[in-house]
């Protein structure tokens, strides 16, 4: 049974944060749980499902991959062979999944441990479109991002020059409450200060207490040889700043190749159709074949018929990586001339005297027999 897309199984776009896709994950991992579903095997096969997902697509590397080349790009049971693997960095987060990291951690529900209120920032995604030329070549492409970055005035902190943040009283400064039911407890995060652990009493004029404000930022590009339309450059760093002192997310480039009017690609190869005439042909002749470097001979051999497929090595695309260049498959089409001159239609008609008829297709011609003979 084929595996359903990882991005429609957390029905997230395939645009999604890191963030959006852990909390996307969560959902249903708190939805299908086996422990929430005994004997339920339909809702096992999902949080599987699930898992697996979020195992790819949590991971940079492994996204990348998977963006390009589906789940061909993982390999097979990518998601960790049974399909649990839901990637949390320590067995508490998984716990605290489900509320119930109390009992293993020695948190109580009145306070407990301090977290850092410190938010990496989201990524961002640009949609860059780029000629069949320029992606053969590579380019230095200039980008103006509108993002948030860390407010100047506040040094990302929120609070006004010469006051600070403040303990929230609700929470005592761990940014979570938590509710008890039956068995399990309930994490989830305090309301008076929405999970920040802090309150801003004065926040700053300038970001208005969020520590981040929306600039525009300049950026120079290098888009490599090679690429294709769904290609994606990560640059580290280069996304929206994080709040409370949190690591910037990342920028995406999305590259999109627009369609060429002459050449069609696929992969590394290029193709094109280049008509020759008549005498051209049945005589053979050297004709010139237009490159996406300029211009390439080719021997057009005597008898040469309509769809005859040429092959010059070398001359396409280049493989991403600098891995060498693909080829250039040029197909010939004889044009039949609509307005002769006097001239020509004399040499037509000689030609069509004394041409010899055995050209006729022999294997044609016998089974045009057997349905009349």
């Amino acid at each position: 049974m084929s595996k359903r897309d990882y991005y429609e199984v957390l029905s997230v776009s395939r645009a999604a944060t890191e963030v959006e896709i852990k909390a996307a994950y969560r959902k249903l991992a708190i939805k299908h749980h086996p422990d929430k579903n005994p004997g339920d095997h339909t809702a096992e096969e999902k949080f599987k499902e699930a898992a697996e997902a979020y195992s790819v697509l949590s991971d940079a590397q492994k996204r990348a991959s998977y963006d390009r080349f589906g789940h061909a790009g993982v390999g097979a049971g990518a998601g960790g062979g049974a399909g649990y693997d839901p990637g949390f960095s320590n067995i508490e987060d998984i716990f605290d999944l489900f509320g119930i990291g109390d009992m293993f951690s020695g948190r109580g529900s009145a306070g407990g441990s301090r977290r850092t209120a410190a938010q990496r920032g989201a990524d961002l995604r640009y949609d860059l479109e780029i000629t069949l030329e320029e992606a053969a070549a590579g380019k230095e492409e200039k980008l103006r991002i509108p993002r948030l970055e860390k407010c100047e005035e506040c040094d990302g902190k929120g609070a006004e020059k010469g006051t600070k943040a403040e303990t929230c009283t609700t929470c005592n400064g761990s940014g979570q409450t938590r509710l008890q039911q039956g068995f399990f407890s309930v994490t989830r995060p305090c309301q008076k200060c929405a999970g920040k652990g802090q309150i801003i009493k004065n926040p700053c004029k300038k970001c208005r207490g969020a520590g981040r404000v929306e600039r525009e930022k300049s950026l120079e590009v290098k888009i490599p040889a090679g690429v294709e339309t769904g290609s994606r450059l990560r640059i580290n760093g280069e996304g929206e700043a994080g709040s409370n002192g949190g690591t910037a997310g990342d920028l995406y480039v999305v590259v999109h190749v627009k369609e060429h009017e002459l050449f069609e690609r696929q992969g590394a190869n290029l193709y094109v159709s280049v008509p020759i005439s008549f005498a051209q042909a049945a005589l053979g002749s050297e004709i010139k074949v237009r490159t996406l470097d300029g211009e390439e001979d080719l021997k057009i051999p005597a008898g040469t018929q309509t769809g005859t497929v040429f092959r010059l090595r070398n001359q396409g695309m280049p493989a991403l990586g600098g891995r060498g260049k693909g080829d250039l498959f040029v197909a010939s089409t004889i044009i039949t001339p609509k307005n002769l001159t006097k001239e020509q239609r004399k040499l037509l008609e000689q030609l069509a005297e004394v041409e010899d008829m055995d050209f006729q297709d022999e294997s044609f011609l016998d089974k045009m027999r057997n349905m009349f003979g």
